[in-house]
């Protein structure tokens, strides 16, 4: 069975930086790809970005490019998205999920979810 668990929310100040983790299981990294996605109150759950395990692709948000860093953890399963310049329009609810190939189909949830961290970005 594949579980998602996210952590690493909180609340932050405009320009702050905040590392979310996202640790999973019942599948191997190497021969996936795991993504990030958020909702904030009122709008669609949008994709922020992926990374596969087994070629490197890497896809970021155009509202997130050159501000959000995605990595695979030393410990196997695990993915970080390090927030950095981060702004008020970042404040949702973060998840992370399994997702498609992301050379054939972007960034694109698969499958199992986590439970979400919510990240709050306010002066």
């Amino acid at each position: 069975q594949v579980q998602l668990v996210e952590s690493g929310g909180g609340s932050v100040q405009p320009g702050g930086s905040l590392r979310l983790s996202c640790a999973a299981s019942g599948f191997d990294l190497d021969y996936g790809a795991i993504g990030w996605f958020r909702q904030a109150p009122g709008t669609e759950r949008e994709g922020v970005s992926c990374i596969s395990g087994e070629d490197g692709s890497i896809y970021y948000a155009d509202s997130v490019k050159g501000r959000f860093t995605i990595s695979r953890g030393s410990a196997k399963n695990t993915v970080y998205l390090q927030m950095d310049s981060l702004k008020p329009e970042d404040t949702a609810e973060y998840y992370c999920a399994r997702v498609h190939p992301i050379v054939l189909f972007g960034c694109r949830p698969l499958d199992a979810w986590g439970q979400g961290t919510l990240v709050t970005v306010s002066s």
